[in-house]
């Protein structure tokens, strides 16, 4: 348990210095037979020894301009996605809605009704307005939907 704590106080202390990483100075010794070591001393006996200091930055750096114009292309492109799958979920929704109301609007309403001379009674042209208005309204709903479907 307590190597565990050592354990983790030594990464919890090297991730809150990153001075001391950055301060590492690398070396590239290339021997005589052509053979290259990297490591933090020179290797004694090298041909040639090139210093090594990489390079760091600290914090977060800006994105560039281009980096900026695709993020905001992609941006774009993920609202137009959901916009169109909004759109289709709406005009769904409405093609649903339509045929409830075509369904529910089969039987006639208060008024609709008129009494003949025989003692029966037939349907008034409010009725049969009210109908097609209701099959205007779901092929209106329907036509809306196979063109958000043909935009997705």
């Amino acid at each position: 348990m307590s190597k565990r704590i050592g354990l983790l106080s030594c990464l919890l202390a090297a991730a809150l210095c990153p001075s001391w990483a950055a301060a590492q100075v690398n070396y590239k010794s290339t021997m005589p037979d052509g053979k290259v070591i990297y490591g933090d001393k020179p290797v004694a006996g090298a041909a040639k020894v090139d210093q090594i200091k990489p390079a760091t930055t600290q914090g977060i750096t800006p994105s560039s301009t281009k980096e900026a114009g695709v993020l905001s292309d992609l941006e774009r492109s993920r609202e137009n996605r959901e916009a169109k799958g909004n759109r289709l979920r709406a005009a769904e929704q409405a093609v649903t809605r339509a045929e409830a109301a075509l369904a529910a609007g089969k039987e006639p309403l208060p008024g609709e009704h008129i009494g003949t001379a025989g003692g029966g009674q037939r349907l008034t042209e409010a009725y049969f307005e009210r109908q097609k208005q209701l099959e205007a309204d779901l092929a209106r709903a329907r036509t809306d939907l196979a063109n958000a479907r043909a935009d997705r």
